[in-house]
């Protein structure tokens, strides 16, 4: 508190003074500077105490070493001034309300708590953890529990908290100002986790904005309400220590990496179609990704966002996790659980934009605050979304300290940042005339560019071991190199241009596949050039493109022996893997968002099949090197037939190095058997048959070679060595190197 004395003493019996002008602002909620009338001050040699509670019935004062109450005199509009014969030690206040009497200290007797330091700190966008400074921090002051707020919004002429603990009225709660930071703050006693609030403004010209929901909120109402929450520290005791240390490794180039992605709040809901919370989802969702044995799950976006349909991708709470499936520390508990069972987290993380919704970002402060002024720097034209203005340290701090918190608090293991592409390029989706160039005339977004080479070297830096994954969409160079080396410093890319060139060509009737025969090859001209994710993602199963399975050509039995032949050669091809969730079953229905998967159809052998296969092709990879240890070097992979267009057939080699056995993959993307198919190989011996994507148990015909085949010394494309293999139809074989015979 900001006075002290030793005495005790009792109220004058003459009213204080307050300026006309100033109580009039005080009356109306429109006091520029109320810490500077309201609470104790001096004034004409005598100290006085101002009280604001609009709608209270009466206020009354205790002061300190007296039990004495003593009334306090209204003077208009909800604030009551006294006059004491001399300066209290401390006091407090008793309100009576309509409901009911309320002992509380009184907010304007703390001195403000931000110090200066800190708030230069701010303003050059130099602090590791903004979250700890700004929001709605629970403190104890002075030995009385509280919480501390404060904002950022420098245009604004007035801030004030506005919640559940003052009936949501602005005149309440005015807030302190930094002028030089334009950090607004206050210590309101005796609020708790759990009580909502939002921050009410006066713009620069005293209009009054719509309620602002707090940028730096850990956690928020369920939507569609939309109001912040005090949030009390995590609690969860972490069990993780052991994946920790580990992590690093893991997250290697050289290892195996199957992502599973999934939507949180669809994939699985309850008998009444409600959503599951973290906890159901851990008791379900852990132990299947555990069964199919992908290595991790990659969430779309968790942090709060008001409209589902977005899917999570326009955000409002960069910090929170969403309320609609439980408060944070569920959330905690659940990644905890994941590591504890071998499995990483990765979040969607978007730094691309942000939604219009009037309790956001948006014009916060009535200003342009965080996104950019002009439109055609400042907003997203395909999604009605606004652009971060990544030349604002504030801003750049903003959304550092997001993707900082989520590792700090919630030991995430990775983060895909979305949209990496309209983030990177001024003209990302404009016309001519409608986009501004750089300092240097040019298309390239350099603020965007210099925040993401920051935030990947503060991720090595803070958190090494954790992937940073860019979902970019053009041939932007050195995604994956560091910064160091003129590149963005992304742990990986997602390989768009693989996906669409695959799933075009295995959409094509095997008929005319020939035709298309570059479509497969053509990604390993440039595999090399990015450590890529080959993704088939969220994005390929909606908005009419329909499921995986609907867009397999021929009969139903064709359909799924197409996706399993596709899913064989994409397991096997150089790079990390990602698959949505329901592509492991062969969900035929497009995803819906609002609503579960389709689970009943694995009482269906086919999509039973599809899905061992995924598991058995999880497995495989983790076990052979040669499926996963040089997936981003050339000498990891070598084509033995790629030329075969005729007959739609692709072979290749995969290498893993010292120790690890050659895997010969061969693809028949027609629904021919072909027998006496004769491919060259490097080693002598029996080749064994460790997949066959026609395997009945997977709902196929059978169709293979005995689980083993032998070589003949017969030359074959430049190898002394050669395999005479059956060809299942519509099939992908995987084969082991067994060894040469003694």
């Amino acid at each position: 508190m900001r006075f002290a004395s030793d005495n005790t003493l009792a109220p004058a019996s003459r009213q204080g003074h307050l300026p006309a002008d100033v109580l009039a602002a005080l009356e109306h909620g429109r006091c520029e500077a109320p810490f500077e009338w309201l609470g104790l001050h001096e004034y004409q040699g005598r100290w006085q105490i101002a009280v604001i509670a609009h709608g209270a019935l009466s206020v009354e004062v205790v002061v300190e070493g007296s039990e004495q109450a003593v009334t306090v005199p209204r003077v208009g509009g909800g604030v009551y001034l006294i006059t004491l014969a001399a300066k209290p030690a401390s006091y407090r206040l008793h309100l009576r309300w309509p409901h009911g009497w309320e002992t509380i200290a009184d907010p304007y007797a703390f001195e403000p708590l931000l110090e200066e330091e800190a708030l230069l700190a701010f303003n050059l966008g130099e602090l590791r953890k903004p979250v700890d400074l700004l929001g709605a921090q629970p403190k104890v002051v002075d030995g009385i529990e509280g919480v501390h707020f404060s904002v950022w919004a420098p245009h604004a002429r007035r801030v004030s908290v506005v919640g559940n603990f003052n009936r949501w009225d602005g005149r309440r709660h005015p807030m302190y100002r930094h002028r030089d930071a334009g950090i607004w703050e206050i210590f309101i006693p005796h609020i708790e986790a759990g009580d909502v609030y939002k921050f009410e403004l006066l713009d620069q010209h005293g209009h009054l904005l719509p309620l602002k929901a707090d940028p730096y909120a850990k956690q928020t109402e369920c939507p569609p309400a939309s109001a912040s929450m005090v949030a009390s520290p995590l609690w969860h005791a972490w069990h993780d220590a052991s994946w920790m240390a580990h992590r690093k490794a893991m997250h290697a180039a050289t290892a195996p990496l199957t992502i599973y992605e999934v939507h949180a709040t669809s994939w699985r809901r309850d008998a009444e179609g409600g959503r599951l919370d973290w906890d159901a989802l851990a008791e379900q969702l852990i132990p299947y990704v555990q069964a199919q044995s992908f290595t991790h799950i990659e969430f779309l976006p968790v942090n709060e966002y008001p409209f589902g349909g977005s899917w999570g991708y326009q955000p409002t709470a960069m910090y929170a996790p969403t309320a609609r499936m439980g408060e944070p520390d569920a959330f905690a508990r659940f990644v905890d659980s994941c590591h504890v069972a071998g499995i990483g987290v990765i979040l969607d993380w978007v730094s691309g934009h942000f939604p219009a919704d009037e309790h956001g970002l948006r014009m916060f402060d009535g200003t342009a605050l965080y996104e950019h002024g002009d439109p055609r720097e400042g907003f997203h034209q395909d999604w009605k979304t606004l652009i971060y203005n990544y030349g604002k340290p504030q801003v750049r701090q903003y959304l550092m300290g997001s993707a900082l918190a989520w590792l700090d608090r919630f030991h995430i293991d990775g983060l895909r940042v979305d949209a990496v592409a309209s983030m990177l390029y001024r003209d990302y989706s404009r016309a001519e005339g409608e986009w501004i160039p750089n300092a240097h005339g040019g298309r390239e977004n350099l603020e965007a560019i210099a925040f993401l080479r920051d935030l990947n070297s503060l991720i090595a830096r803070e958190h090494p071991g954790v992937m940073v994954i860019a979902e970019e969409s053009t041939a932007w160079p050195g995604v994956t190199n560091t910064p160091e080396d003129g590149g963005l410093g992304f742990s990986f890319k997602w390989n768009m241009g693989w996906m669409h060139d695959c799933l075009r060509y295995i959409q094509h009737d095997p008929l005319y596949r020939r035709y298309h025969h570059d479509d497969l090859t053509f990604g390993l001209i440039y595999a090399y050039s990015e450590k890529f994710v080959l993704p088939l993602s969220h994005d390929e199963v909606v908005h009419g493109k329909g499921s995986l399975i609907s867009r397999m050509p021929g009969d139903r039995w064709q359909q799924f022996a197409n996706l399993r032949a596709f899913f064989g050669f994409m397991w096997a091809h150089p790079g990390k893997k990602l698959l949505f969730m329901g592509g492991e079953f062969a969900q035929r229905n497009e995803w819906q968002h609002d609503r579960s998967l389709d689970w009943h159809l694995l009482e269906d052998p086919l999509h039973l099949g599809v899905q061992r296969l995924v598991g058995d092709l999880n497995r495989l990879l983790y076990e052979e090197p040669a499926l996963h240890r040089c997936d981003h070097a050339s000498a990891g992979f070598a084509w033995m037939v790629g030329d075969d267009s005729h007959a739609s057939v692709y072979a290749f080699l995969r290498y893993g190095g010292e120790g690890a056995a050659p895997i010969l993959v061969v693809c028949n993307f027609t629904p021919q058997v072909r027998s006496d198919y004769r491919i060259g190989v490097p080693e002598a011996g029996a080749w064994r048959e460790v997949c066959n994507t026609d395997s009945s148990y997977y709902g196929g015909s059978n169709v293979g070679n005995a689980g083993e085949v032998h070589t003949d010394e017969m030359p074959c494309r430049g190898h002394r060595f050669s395999l005479n293999l059956r060809l299942p139809p519509l099939a992908t074989l995987i084969l082991r190197a067994e060894g040469s015979p003694a």
